[in-house]
């Protein structure tokens, strides 16, 4: 019999992986903050859960997947948390993206009680989550990983256990620099073909598929063009992630000169208000700068 899964976090990503466990055939008792997130939940077969210690005491793997660090540590650690309901034996997963330092932390926490602990945070945007193809980078104990793989494979394509507690987390702030500092890329490009004249959909058609190629260029170029600011994740989770970056490059003492540009670029972005858009309106920023807007007409 597959095990009990608890879901906590039905946002922008948690809402399709928990449909996507569903779908897999597995029991899901999931919390929100917000608790009418849960109803479309329910309406495809969950079970409600009162809190987070709620869903715990009646999962055998408890994943979390919600905003950031204290989040986390709410969910987990505080007041009607996981801890408090969760049974020695059980799995907590988190899917969140949070401080290295603090997954660490709770880790310790929770390994007190008999509770394992992995950190497993994704990549892939909304599309991703709805298509179940996200990529999961994993970070803990080699069995526990097996433990969870069944539901790792409901919602995830790439799914690689990159080392011990902790790693997963690192792992996502490499994937945050590259996703940036790439969108950072395609908007310069962009602005470039603008201001050339170009037709920037036959642009983009002949430069994606060859050196220039990218995840973020594919999939956000035609976005920017087309002027589709829906979030696949928004500018402020964007800005959450970066300033772990930052922190944990502050610590190692490592140059970050292309994330630090983007974190205050997306800065003036959310002094504007645009802080819920998709990430890749960072090129708004470089619009501003510019005097000159990207709108797939030729300048």
């Amino acid at each position: 019999m597959s095990e009990r899964i608890g879901f906590i976090g039905l946002g922008i990503m948690g809402r399709g992986m928990t449909l996507n466990l569903l779908k897999a055939g597995f029991a899901v008792t999931v919390w929100n903050r917000t608790a009418s997130r849960m109803e479309p939940m329910v309406a495809a077969g969950a079970t409600a859960g009162s809190s987070p210690a709620d869903v715990a005491a009646h999962s055998d793997i408890i994943i979390t997947c919600v905003s950031d660090t204290p989040d986390v540590e709410a969910v987990i650690l505080g007041e009607n948390g996981i801890i408090h309901g969760a049974q020695p034996g059980s799995l907590v997963v988190d899917m969140s993206t949070i401080s290295p330092q603090a997954t660490r932390e709770i880790s310790t926490r929770l390994a007190e009680k008999g509770v394992a602990m992995l950190d497993a945070p994704i990549s892939g945007g909304s599309e991703g989550a709805a298509k179940g193809t996200l990529s999961i980078m994993i970070g803990g104990a080699a069995a526990d990983v097996a433990r969870a793989m069944p539901a790792f494979e409901a919602m995830g394509k790439t799914i690689t256990h990159v080392g011990p507690t902790a790693a997963g987390q690192t792992v996502k702030l490499v994937n945050q620099i590259l996703v940036v500092v790439n969108m950072l890329a395609v908007g310069e490009a962009l602005l470039f073909a603008q201001a050339g004249g170009l037709d920037l959909h036959k642009t983009l058609d002949a430069v994606k598929a060859g050196a220039a190629g990218s995840w973020m260029l594919s999939n956000r170029g035609p976005q920017v063009v087309e002027r589709d600011w829906r979030p696949g994740f928004t500018i402020d989770l964007q800005q959450k992630d970066l300033r772990l970056v930052l922190e944990a490059a502050d610590q190692m003492g490592i140059p970050v000169l292309g994330t630090s540009t983007v974190f205050n670029l997306y800065r003036t972005l959310q002094r504007q208000g645009l802080g819920e858009e998709g990430n890749h309106a960072l090129v708004k920023a470089l619009e501003h700068l510019a005097g000159l807007e990207i709108n797939g007409r030729s300048a």
